[in-house]
């Protein structure tokens, strides 16, 4: 039978987690978290996202700051933002809501970020850290850390033995993935669109992991009997039984053939997508925890 993970019951539990290490932080150490989440210009999406997290960041407990700047702000004036934010003592967090209005420069900013309040986990220093398995001094990326509790709940802490597979090669997920799974002791290969006979590297995955935006690409045939498989795929595609126009989300998965190969599967929506929101929370009470001198929770 196959286990679907409920992504939701699993980032509740993080998110009890956070409030139970915010409220100590404060009642130990006089120190109350803060996350400051900066967006520009009026994308809907970017909206809706920046809005779920600093809600979120609210019902943590934390101190929570949006900014919200106009779609002709420039470069240098955001700049300047990040810059008092860094120097802000009671900021732990920041967050600059991508992508940006396309006047302006996304990577100068993100690296203008202090690494120790980078809680995307896109600056280089974190991304190094990682890369080097010093997992306990930098600030993991949201959606593989996510992924990665996933993969810890079902296997434990040491993936000593197992073969895993991460199909995808991007900054952003495939390469910190695949780096986190190495550090816990896996066997790791980084697959992608010029990878060599896909389905046959993918069948010797204990642990599968699809990541590479198209929809319903990994098939039945490419799983392994009672593999893991960790969908982190967000494809709309068009959903003609819904009615004239309208569309479904999908992962990279095509789910319900996989489902009934593999032995543990996330689903999408409802899988890795809202650990990310989570795992965000969960960096900034770790920043926090670090700024104050004290041993930061383990999520």
């Amino acid at each position: 039978m196959t286990t679907v993970i409920d992504g939701k019951a699993v980032a509740a539990s993080v998110i009890e987690s956070v409030k139970s290490a915010t409220r100590s932080l404060e009642s130990d150490a006089g120190v109350r978290a803060g996350l400051a989440v900066v967006i520009v210009g009026d994308d809907p999406a970017s909206h809706a996202y920046v809005s779920a997290k600093s809600k979120m960041a609210k019902e943590c407990g934390f101190l929570s700051v949006q900014h919200t700047l106009p779609e002709e702000t420039t470069q240098e004036e955001l700049a300047a933002l990040v810059g008092r934010l860094n120097a802000d003592p009671s900021i732990h967090g920041i967050l600059v809501q991508l992508p940006l209005p396309k006047h302006l420069m996304s990577e100068p900013i993100i690296q203008s970020i202090l690494p120790e309040k980078d809680v995307d986990g896109l600056h280089v220093v974190n991304a190094g850290k990682v890369a080097t398995g010093d997992l306990e001094g930098g600030l993991v990326s949201c959606t593989p850390a996510g992924a990665m509790v996933f993969v810890r709940h079902i296997h434990g802490d040491d993936l000593s033995g197992l073969n895993a597979v991460v199909i995808g090669r991007s900054n952003l997920f495939g390469k910190p993935m695949s780096a986190l799974l190495l550090a816990a002791n896996a066997t790791v290969t980084t697959a992608h669109s010029r990878t060599r006979d896909l389905p046959a590297v993918c069948r010797n995955a204990d642990i599968l992991v699809a990541a590479v935006g198209r929809a319903e690409m990994v098939k039945a045939d490419w799983v392994k009997p009672g593999a893991t498989l960790i969908d982190v795929g967000i494809n709309r595609v068009p959903a003609p039984e819904r009615g004239e126009g309208k569309t479904k989300l999908v992962g990279d998965a095509a789910f319900k053939e996989c489902a009934e190969v593999a032995g543990v599967i996330t689903p999408v929506p409802g899988g890795v997508g809202p650990m990310t929101i989570a795992m965000l929370m969960a960096n900034t009470i770790i920043a926090a925890h670090r700024k104050a001198g004290r041993q930061p929770p383990k999520f």
